[in-house]
């Protein structure tokens, strides 16, 4: 999914104009993507001429500290170590799950891609 580094963006407009399905918008000088009307087409990465519409996966370390983070203030709600050491565990079966969600996704996909 693309995102829109603010600090890079001048609001000039470009993206907008290019956007097929009317899913940017410039608000405050900033471009902004609606994430439920995008198509993930690419055009707004593609013809920004600040390069401030960004790839999704640029964010992974900070989705990954945002997990922990969550994980850590579960925590608080247990007492013991064992508690603890058992909530970890359940995380962990928890984001393993997304991952085989993940890679079972990407296989059909390739999937549809041969029939296309």
């Amino acid at each position: 999914m693309p995102w829109v580094n603010e600090d890079m963006c001048t609001g000039c407009g470009v993206c907008v104009e290019e956007c097929p399905v009317d899913a940017m918008s410039v608000v405050d000088d900033t471009a902004h993507i609606d994430d439920e009307e995008c198509i993930r087409c690419g055009r707004c990465h593609d013809v920004c001429p600040e390069e401030a519409v960004r790839h999704d996966s640029e964010k992974i370390p900070e989705e990954v500290e945002a997990n922990l983070e969550w994980t850590k203030g579960l925590l608080r709600h247990f007492r013991t170590s064992k508690e603890k050491r058992e909530l970890v565990e359940r995380m962990k079966r928890y984001f393993a799950k997304q991952r085989k969600v993940a890679q079972q996704t990407i296989e059909r996909l390739e999937l549809l891609n041969d029939e296309l």
